[in-house]
């Protein structure tokens, strides 16, 4: 049974891709958040639907909700999902 998305696995999921994929963080910001000027990006909750993230932009916080292509059905899927996000950039990356 894939393990749920309880608020416990978003901070554990947060603070990893905060701590070690923050390029990651700041790609979603930019080009699922539709941030392109972001220098920054935080990735603060994630629950089953999408994610909520807090990029800098121009020097000012500024946040930004990105929802998945489809329901998470665990912690797992949401693994899977980011490193597909990246894989499989938007029209708006691969024209920046």
């Amino acid at each position: 049974m894939a393990e749920p998305i309880t608020s416990a696995v978003s901070d554990r999921i947060c603070k990893h891709m905060n701590k070690d994929h923050a390029e990651a963080v700041l790609f979603y910001a930019t080009a699922y958040g539709n941030l392109p000027s972001a220098t920054d990006a935080t990735l603060n909750a994630i629950d089953p639907e999408g994610m909520d993230l807090t990029a800098t932009v121009d020097g000012q916080p500024q946040t930004v909700r990105i929802a998945f292509d489809h329901t998470l059905a665990g912690a797992e899927d949401a693994h899977h999902t980011l490193v597909a996000m990246l894989k499989s950039r938007p029209a708006a990356a691969e024209s920046a």
